[in-house]
């Protein structure tokens, strides 16, 4: 499992932490508090006042003590009695107050685990083959490679502000029990002519518009896959459409480029990642030529199964619906430290699996397993869904209480019951896949669920195909009536992947046409969702969170500015001159369109129009537009004649440039916090003037320059004095003010003629 060291950040914890109370005391809006929010991982709910944290777990891994972590967050934090398995392999916990979110996160933290980037427009948990490591069909256990992808790209600038959310699978053979067809990107191990590398799926997708990855490559190396991945998110984050929210995801892109234009996007960034990238360490796996033949049943097992270790067993544990309380997940934890084993995992059906387990235990786990109210999974019950209108602000129908209620027979179908379109609940790769929505009829509106059939995930398969809407009352009755179709008309052996595939779409419009229809006299039969009391209606709760605040258009042109800033380093480095100073001024162009968006104006892409137009259109920003004239200039004479000392001068400058053009946009919109894409250079440059017993914060506007002094002060003792060097006026006299109101105590002020002012402060006992 990943070192908890690449997980977790106490420093932004802090910065957390601060921005709760701000925002409980009404200091900061609630649109900048939002993105905080859901950098973190926290999720607002149905019911005000309350709010989901979801914990990521890179490929559903979690060690029994984490386990014990995950209940205790949910005992001491949440108003609630269970936490939800997701089917992207992570663990939600509803009903926490947000006064108790910064809380809740440092306790997972104290255990290796974070909900960082779980929300917002990030590359959120990466998801795995369930049995990585342990299937003897395997090429090689995908799990290291998965976990170098994590290091990679969590606080990865480029993954900070992309258009919409990025979802990744990894899958350790062609089988790809992972399901990579339906995500944004996903990695498959592969043997091609002898040789083992990975096939790259991209552009798949659930939801609105459900579409299958496409190949953009059949064949790479272990020491390319980053510069892969890279080249994707990097187009992602390039060409998808920032402005219509429902167009935003990947699988429009290719949509609208065709998967032909692009595979030939994808080329275009690809160099530029894999010369960023040269040179650094890349993960090596362990290759296996096995002649297992590959695993048949989607997704974790449904009965214990032999490892490819010998002697060693998986138990799987079924989950009702997703759904496990504190007590049972402690108590599985429990088990497991007392039977020596270090693992349980988390599977994309909602489901536990144990690991390692010994041949002469696996009868007492069960037997342990039992007495917590839980067991193995049996014929029939292969149901996943989601929250829907249990907590979720999008949920449309009760997809919980209706998937309580529903069974997959006695062929053990998989059923897959979403409460909206978004289909969290992957319904397009369920047998039987369902999504609530509400459609009228005869002037009413009635809940629906949109039906799929015959959808299968993995590489052989494919997505459903969809059906008719049915009401919500009649749906057990149409599930029932193609669970006695297949059961009837299928021929030996034949899965009902392949039997909906014979039958066709329309056989199956046809079959459910009566359950369908409804006649105005019928019309009160099927009024009222279930578990409801009163007739159907869809709360307007304002749509889902992804999106983050309106001001992220100039956050993520500082992002891929920071990225950028890395490439031109990156290429330096490497004496690729040319393309380092193409990615200073893709950075300049990016943050000097930043204070154009501010004030109202369309992008230039010349630099030197671009410093003409911030002269003339943003008041009191004429310096930096003159040094931006001035940093053209100077790149455009380096291409002609190119000197390493001047340009390694120039990018100081253009750094620093860039920190107050960060300044100057806050100032232009208060509720923009733009810390985390200048962090490098801002610690570049406070270690530079901590060597010289000043902090310089003057770049820093109201209240962030107070929270990072504050955060200074920390690693001090009681009686040190420092000097904080804050800009002139305001943000000078309201630092000092607050530092005193903490304490501490405020020995000179002294301005320093150049608009930043000296404060001496001695730290409180």
């Amino acid at each position: 499992m990943l070192d908890a060291k690449i997980l977790v950040n106490e420093e932004e914890l802090t910065r957390y932490e601060e921005g709760v109370q701000a925002f409980l005391k009404q200091q900061i809006d609630g649109d900048r508090f939002q993105s905080m929010r859901l950098q973190q991982g926290v999720y607002g709910q149905r019911q005000e006042g309350v709010n989901m944290v979801r914990v990521k777990l890179p490929g559903g891994r979690l060690s029994p003590d984490q386990a014990i972590a995950v209940a205790e967050v949910l005992e001491k934090f949440s108003n609630h009695d269970v936490m939800h398995i997701t089917t992207r392999q992570a663990i939600q916990i509803h009903h926490v107050p947000l006064a108790k979110t910064p809380l809740a996160l440092r306790h997972l933290a104290a255990s290796g685990l974070t909900s960082r980037e779980a929300c917002n427009n990030t590359v959120r948990n990466i998801s795995a083959c369930p049995l990585a490591g342990l299937c003897a069909s395997e090429h090689t256990d995908i799990q290291p490679f998965l976990e170098g992808a994590v290091s990679h790209f969590l606080r990865h600038p480029l993954a900070q502000h992309l258009p919409r959310k990025f979802k990744i699978s990894f899958s350790g053979c062609e089988t790809d029990c992972a399901q990579g067809m339906l995500h944004d990107m996903a990695v498959v191990a592969v043997r091609r002519d002898g040789r083992f590398g990975f096939k790259i799926l991209a552009g798949g997708g659930l939801g609105h518009k459900p579409r299958q990855a496409i190949v953009v490559e059949e064949f790479i190396e272990e020491q390319d896959l980053l510069a892969s991945m890279e080249a994707v998110i990097a187009v992602h984050n390039r060409y998808s459409d920032r402005k219509k929210r429902a167009k935003s995801r990947i699988k429009f892109l290719v949509e609208r480029f065709t998967p032909e234009g692009f595979v030939e996007k994808y080329r275009e960034e690809l160099p530029r990642t894999r010369a960023a990238l040269a040179g650094k360490p890349y993960i090596k796996g362990e290759w296996i030529t096995s002649s297992t033949p590959l695993q048949q049943q989607p997704g974790a097992p449904r009965q214990p199964l032999a490892q490819k270790q010998p002697g060693l067993f998986i138990v799987p544990v079924h989950v009702p619906i997703g759904d496990i309380s504190a007590d049972q997940m402690r108590g599985i934890a429990l088990l497991l430290k007392a039977e020596g084993l270090s693992e349980l995992r988390t599977t994309q059906d909602q489901k536990l699996i144990l690991t390692h387990v010994p041949a002469g235990r696996v009868t007492a786990l069960e037997t342990g397993i039992k007495k917590l109210g839980l067991g193995l999974p049996s014929c029939g019950d292969s149901v996943v869904a989601c929250p829907g209108t249990s907590t979720c602000r999008l949920g449309i129908t009760s997809s919980k209480v209706l998937g309580a209620k529903l069974d997959g027979g006695k062929h053990d179908l998989r059923i897959r019951v979403s409460g909206c379109h978004n289909g969290c609940a992957q319904p397009e790769t369920g047998d039987i896949g369902i999504y609530g929505e509400g459609k009228r009829l005869h002037g009413k509106l009635i809940p629906h669920y949109q039906m799929y059939i015959g959808g299968d995930g993995r590489g052989s398969g494919g997505l459903a195909f969809k059906s008719v809407s049915v009401p919500a009352a009649r749906i057990e009755r149409a599930i029932g009536l193609l669970q006695d179709d297949y059961a009837q008309r299928h021929t030996d052996n034949e899965t009902f992947f392949a039997w909906s595939r014979r039958q066709g779409k329309e056989y199956f419009d046809g079959l459910l046409e009566a359950v369908k229809a409804v006649s105005a006299e019928q019309l009160a039969s099927v009024t009222m969702d279930h578990g409801d009391s009163a007739a159907f209606k869809v709360l307007q709760l304002g749509g889902g969170e992804c999106s983050g605040a309106a001001q992220e258009n100039v956050a993520a042109n500082f992002a891929e500015a920071a990225n950028e800033r890395n490439y031109r380093n990156a290429f330096m480095l490497q004496r690729k001159y040319t393309e380092s100073i193409e990615c200073a001024e893709m950075s300049l162009r990016l943050i000097g369109n930043s204070l154009l968006f501010l004030a109202g104006q369309p992008d230039v892409q010349d630099l030197p129009q671009l410093a003409q137009q911030i002269a003339a259109v943003v008041p009191g920003r004429s310096s930096e537009a003159a040094e931006l004239t001035a940093f053209a200039d100077r790149l455009a004479t380096l291409k002609d004649e190119f000197d390493l000392d001047a340009y390694t001068q120039l990018t100081a400058q253009i750094d620093d440039w860039t920190v107050r053009a960060a300044s100057a946009c806050q100032t232009i919109d208060r509720q923009l916090d733009l810390s985390a894409s200048v962090a490098s250079i801002t610690a570049r440059k406070a270690a530079a003037v901590a060597s010289s017993t000043v902090i310089d914060l003057s770049t820093y506007g109201c209240p962030m320059h107070y929270i990072k002094a504050r955060n200074t002060l920390r690693e001090f003792q009681a009686g040190d004095v420092i000097d904080f060097l804050f800009a002139s006026g305001d943000p000078a006299s309201q630092a000092s003010s607050s530092l005193k109101s903490d304490g501490h105590q405020i020995l000179r002020v002294e301005d320093n003629g150049d608009a930043t002012t000296r404060v001496s402060v001695r730290k409180a006992g």
